[in-house]
């Protein structure tokens, strides 16, 4: 299988091991991703404005590339799926906004949200399918108690992105499942970290960390998962009272597949 894939700015510089984790297991997986050319910054944040249009024409680009080659687009950072999901919808279900980004870019053929956008967990779920990446794994990380935090941004708005159950989700749970291990269940792994406030309200960033961490670590939890670099960051620099290790789910998938991750890269 084939998709359109788009790394996202962070996953090039900071969350390097994320990106080139999953792009190992992927080819042993036998999923190809090809990574979309000259793709530029999603913004990071979905713009909330109904006529901010230009924030949006990266991500309409990079859906228009993947049109083109008429594949799906694949992503990994939670931000970035969330926010080129959420135009997606926008230029299949508003036709102001889609006439804008349209006239702006002057494109030969129009998009109209054509394209599927998946997020890699999706993938391993509904195109591997996990009783298949179960089979595939060499190294089953038997007797690791892993909890899934979340996050917000693959969850919400739930109507629009469609990943999973936002109050209770299982995607993660189901994942670890089928590497070997045994997810933990918290109260906390489906609330926010403190995301971008960390810039303005550092405090209030760590209260929320400081929450996530410590139900976790109570719940018997040996390390945490996420997708998300912006979770990563308030996981492990905004946190002073546990030191619960913090972990991309695509490490955990290379090692559970007998992948050797090389130093430097």
């Amino acid at each position: 299988m084939v998709f359109s894939y788009y790394p996202g700015c962070t996953l090039t510089t900071k969350a390097k091991d994320l990106d080139i984790n999953a792009r190992r297991a992927a080819e042993a997986l036998g999923i190809t991703m090809e990574e979309i050319p000259e793709w530029q910054c999603c913004g990071g944040v979905y713009p909330m404005g109904k006529n901010e249009t230009a924030p949006k024409l990266s991500s309409v680009r990079a859906l228009v590339s993947a049109r083109d080659k008429g594949q799906d687009l694949l992503t990994l950072c939670s931000a970035c799926h969330h926010v080129l999901k959420r135009v997606n919808n926008d230029m299949k279900n508003d036709a102001d906004i889609r006439a804008h980004a349209n006239n702006y870019m002057q494109l030969e053929k129009p998009y109209e949200g054509e394209v599927k956008v998946i997020h890699y967990l999706e993938m391993l779920r509904d195109v591997v399918g996990f009783d298949n990446l179960k089979a595939a794994v060499k190294n089953p990380l038997t007797g690791k108690k892993i909890g899934a935090y979340y996050g917000c941004l693959l969850l919400r708005p739930s109507k629009t992105l469609e990943f999973d159950n936002p109050e209770n989700p299982s995607i993660i749970e189901d994942f670890i499942r089928a590497i070997g291990a045994e997810p933990v269940i918290y109260p906390y792994r489906n609330e926010c970290c403190g995301g971008y406030m960390t810039l303005e309200n550092k405090d209030l960033a760590k209260k929320k960390v400081e929450n996530i961490v410590s139900s976790a670590a109570e719940n018997g939890c040996d390390c945490l998962v996420t997708a998300c670099p912006l979770c990563m960051y308030n996981l492990t620099c905004n946190n002073e009272v546990n030191e619960l290790p913090v972990i991309y789910f695509t490490e955990l998938l290379c090692e559970a597949l007998g992948l050797n991750e090389k130093e430097g890269e």
